[in-house]
């Protein structure tokens, strides 16, 4: 603050009084160069063994566990990947800093049909099929790709500046974890809760294998629509005869999978529906010739008729009569084409027909829907004696070899160009109806439809037999699977609380689970079935015989070892058949809590806090809930946090097709990866977030002005101890408030961390550091630290509370920016030893709390904000040059302002006026001011009418002061800055 010019700009030759002057010293460097620092930072916790230290030291602490819920080994991390992750590390790292101990061991999930499609996938580009290779060497190889992509991740995972046990991750793969699924998985079968049933599953015949609801995705879709005519039989179920204004009509349904008709046993309907007998008189044959003729007798549901005659082209009819639809019987539309289809076709009620689009009746082929399915199961007299159900479709998606016409067709193309489009059954199936006569009008829809979230695919519902773990059977323990699930919803708590409601639905609506697929890759279902009576064994000796095995060996130890070494004695292995179908991997990471919690002594059972994205719910939230309802009777987890998607900035889906994609790695090189951190600090993660290369920058604008924030509280501690510091009685009133403001912060500090209030946390952080600190504190007191002697007490107060404000602010964000809250601190207490990580959140004395002083601050900073608003407008127009130059007078006709000035001045009233308004002088005008004074439209009571300031500039702090030369020996010195002077010159000799 020396100036060695003088006013008329001429050379002085007065003292050089700049290093008198105690300005900030640091060597914590104001660009952070994160890219090239963080590495060395991860570096430098590894040789430390950071995460161990800290579990050692927190021994003894209570202990809260989130439970890493396992990403998928296969393929580089993204951006909802890393985002996640950083989430969890937000979690561990700010519960441990709040003094629990807090470990994370992160778990990869490696089993399933990602990885075996990807490993077909490089036979298939050498030319070799999976089937040719022996399933040990398959499954080998299905290992080893799911290895090097566990190695990939782990690296990805550390560079995001996530704290874990990453030298000892859980794995699905693993022989212990392999062996405690398949206990898991046989405590169902003890319990009499694995059946076999056939049943239509949603079926992908690119993979082909059976998919549960949580490994598909909805996609639209346009498919064919055709309308059907169904001829009615002149005989009803009992023998009668229909009325004879029936005899020649045909019911009428309507599709959109004309693949579906060749499996056709019967149409639904619904006694709630009115049902008609319509005559066509006339059809508009403008355009082509209809499929209808003038006298075609249809049967429809009235409030569905007029849409189904504008599909037929049908302009003229008349309704005939009303029809009941029970007992009547049809033949299949196919029959004239093949007697293979030569069978009745009953109407049976339904209680999921409407009228609301269609026809009001439902073609209905069991082998290919749920409600199809149920709705035939539910007439037994119906049924085929050997095959209740009938097999059209094999599991590649083509018309089984005995089915007529249609014998190989695919249903869905499986590889080229056009796979997943639709294939050639289609068109077949709807050139066979119109040479029957028997299509009354086809068209096209767009629709929702399931997809497999691998292939990209469509998929079929098809009739397999599968094995299934049942929801509403009784269990040994009480209640049902359901009723267990249910209420352990009800007993978690859930982040945000909508999302109980959607899981609580999905559970009450779900089905039984679904746990069997086609598959190589995997943990197999340890199964025998007795070969005559098809019993499944539920012989505990021989399950501990095969957990057994499973330790030793792993998984390839069923498909490996003969029968006999599990049957023992007791049975003869040619009367069991070994189940060899692969447990669906929801399963396997449904219980990951028995052996990644459970088994673990550093860990417990059950955990704090699952935390994952929304489309859990129907994936691992769901298969652990149920698992662990199933086997421990309540839900693996205390809490349950739930995050949404993260899309591009126009909120699109991030997709490589857009363009639009930003991988951490990215990130990491152009930015460094806080600020990615603090990105996902900044947002409320539990809705869907945004992210390009703009939003990031705000991110990076913010990391600059905390970094300066810190920065500067670094060089204006520089050499301070604890001789220096102040004890409270003696502190000002300044200093007073931003310790109440320290208080406040610790209060929100803590329950945002507790919440997982991220955004809270940083908020509060960042505007106390940007507006309170550097924006007003700091910047009044620039001159107490700079010109002050070292021993006056307002400067030691001010150092000792930057001092605890530096203590408080590098804990309070080191969970969401490690790096930077680290070199901070080190910069400050330099250790090769220590780290920030091994603190705690500091304690916060009571006695700082001061409701009505921070009040009245504010009070105070309202009164400040239109004096420096007066003195922006005199720089701008060049009046001034700084504000030292200015002595406003302020004029105010609202007590509360003086009484607040008042309050808190350490002395004389415009002394302190003039030290918050950063100027040499400032006056209190008890009055309103001049009609030309400057106001502010939200501080009408307040007027400044900014004013030269008096004395001669002081040639250290240059401050205007008319004492300025009092102290002979420093005649360019106001006193108080020759008193420092003075001081200083003693010190340094």
């Amino acid at each position: 603050m020396t100036d060695t010019t003088a006013d008329n700009g001429t050379e002085t030759s007065a003292r050089d009084y700049r290093d008198t002057l105690f300005l900030p010293k640091t060597e914590f460097p104001m660009r952070a160069g994160l890219p090239k620092q963080e590495p060395k930072w991860l570096e430098r916790w590894e040789k430390l063994d950071l995460y161990n230290q800290l579990r050692e030291q927190s021994a003894g602490r209570e202990r809260f566990v989130l439970h890493d819920g396992p990403p998928y080994a296969n393929g580089h991390i993204h951006i909802g990947t890393g985002m996640n992750k950083i989430l969890k590390d937000f979690v561990a790292r700010s519960h441990q800093m709040a003094g629990y101990d807090s470990p994370f061991r992160p778990g990869w999930d490696c089993h399933g049909l990602p990885i075996e499609w990807k490993v077909e996938q490089q036979y298939r580009e050498k030319g070799k099929s999976k089937d040719a290779v022996p399933m040990k060497e398959f499954r080998t190889e299905c290992r080893n790709y799911a290895a090097h992509w566990i190695d990939v991740q782990r690296e990805e995972f550390k560079r995001l500046g996530v704290l874990g046990n990453w030298d000892d991750p859980y794995t699905t793969m693993a022989y212990k974890a392999e062996a405690a699924i398949v206990r898991e998985f046989l405590n169902f079968t003890e319990q009499g809760l694995v059946y076999q049933g056939s049943a239509p599953v949603m079926w992908s015949p690119v993979e082909k294998t059976a998919l549960a609801e949580a490994e598909v995705e909805y996609h639209d879709k346009v498919s064919s629509t055709i309308y059907v005519r169904f001829p009615v039989r002149a005989v009803r179920k009992d023998g009668s005869a229909i009325p004879k204004q029936l005899v020649g009509s045909h019911v009428v349904i309507w599709t959109t999978t004309p693949w579906t008709i060749p499996a056709n046993r019967a149409i639904c309907f619904s006694p709630e529906v009115k049902y008609g007998l319509y005559e066509v008189k006339g059809v508009d044959d403008a355009d082509f010739q209809p499929w209808t003729r003038p006298g075609d007798l249809l049967v429809v549901a009235d409030a569905l008729w007029e849409e189904t005659a504008k599909a037929a082209k049908i302009v003229n009819f008349d309704r005939i009569m009303g029809v009941d639809p029970e007992g009547l019987i049809c033949s299949h539309p196919l029959a004239d084409a093949d007697r293979f289809w030569g069978y009745r076709v009953p109407l049976l009620a339904g209680d999921h027909v409407t009228d609301e689009a269609g026809t009001g009746f439902v073609h209905t082929a069991p082998g290919h829907g749920a409600e199809d399915y149920a709705a035939w199961m539910d007439h037994p007299e119906w049924h085929d004696r050997d095959q209740p159900v009938p097999h059209t479709v094999g599991e590649d998606g083509a018309f089984y070899d005995h089915i007529p016409l249609f014998a190989g067709l695919n249903i869905i193309r499986l590889d080229g160009k056009k796979q997943g489009q639709d294939g050639p059954a289609n068109k077949a199936i709807m050139d066979t109806l119109i040479e029957t006569g028997k299509l009354l009008a086809r068209g096209r829809l767009e629709h929702s439809y399931p997809h497999s979230w691998r292939s990209k695919a469509p998929v079929l519902f098809r009739n397999t037999p599968q094995w299934f773990i049942a929801i509403d059977r009784p269990m040994k323990t009480g209640g049902t699977l359901r009723e267990a699930a249910l209420k352990a919803i009800g007993d978690t708590e859930w982040t945000p609380p909508i999302a109980e409601n959607r899981i609580r639905s999905m559970v009450e609506n779900r089905p039984d689970w679904l746990v069997s697929r086609q598959r190589a890759w995997g943990v197999p279902l340890t199964l025998f079935v007795e070969k005559s009576t098809q019993r499944v064994l539920n012989d505990p000796h021989v399950h501990e015989r095969i957990v057994k095995a499973v330790e030793e060996d792993g998984a390839d130890a069923w498909f490996e070892r003969p029968a006999e070494e599990f049957l023992g004695s007791d049975y003869e292995a040619d009367e069991w058949e070994k189940v060899t179908d692969i447990l669906d991997v929801w399963f396997d990471s449904g219980s990951t809590h028995a052996f990644a919690l459970e088994q673990r002594p550093d860990l417990k059972w059950p955990a704090d806090l699952y935390l994952e994205g929304s489309d859990q719910h129907r994936g691992w939230f769901q298969s652990s809930l149920l698992e662990s309802c199933g086997t421990r009777g309540r839900a693996p987890y205390d809490s349950v946090l739930t995050h949404g998607f993260v899309m591009d900035g126009q909120g699109r889906k991030m997709s490589k097709s857009l363009g639009n994609t930003l991988a951490p790695n990215e990130i990491a090189k152009k930015y460094g990866i806080e600020i990615m951190r603090m990105w996902v600090a900044a947002q409320d993660f539990t809705l869907d977030l945004r992210i390009s290369e703009e939003i990031l920058q705000t991110s990076v604008d913010a990391y600059r002005k905390l970094r300066n924030t810190v920065r500067y509280l670094l060089g204006a501690l520089d050499g301070f101890d604890e001789t220096e510091r102040l004890p409270m009685d003696r502190m000002p009133s300044l200093e007073r408030w931003v310790l109440h403001r320290l208080h406040e912060l610790d209060a929100v500090v803590r329950e945002g961390y507790k919440a997982y209030d991220y955004k809270r946390v940083y908020s509060a952080l960042f505007n106390f550091c940007v507006v309170d600190l550097s924006a007003f504190y700091l910047d009044v007191r620039k001159d107490s630290l700079y010109c002050d002697r070292p021993d006056s007490d307002r400067r030691r107060a001010c150092r000792t509370v930057m001092d605890e404000v530096f203590t408080r602010l590098t804990a309070w964000l080191a969970p969401i920016m490690p790096f930077t809250m680290e070199e901070a601190w080190l910069s400050r207490f330099p250790s090769e030893t220590d780290s920030v990580h091994f603190r705690t959140f500091p304690d916060t004395p009571d006695d700082w709390h001061d409701g009505a002083r921070a009040e009245r601050w504010q009070t105070i900073r309202r009164l400040r904000r239109v004096v420096t608003g007066a003195l922006e407008v005199e720089r701008r127009e060049k009046r001034i040059g700084s504000s030292l130059e200015a002595a406003p007078k302020v004029f105010v006709t609202d007590p509360v302002y003086r009484s607040a000035l008042a309050a808190e001045a350490d002395g004389d009233l415009d002394e302190f006026l003039a030290e918050i308004a950063i100027t040499s002088q400032a006056y209190l005008v008890d009055e309103a001011g001049p009609e030309g004074a400057y106001r502010i439209e939200d501080v009408a009571d307040i007027a400044v009418d900014p004013g030269k300031a008096q004395g001669e500039k002081c040639a250290r702090s240059w401050k205007y002061d008319p004492k300025v030369g009092a102290d002979a020996r420093y005649p360019e010195l106001s006193p108080r800055d020759a008193d420092a002077v003075a001081h200083w010159d003693v010190v340094n000799g």
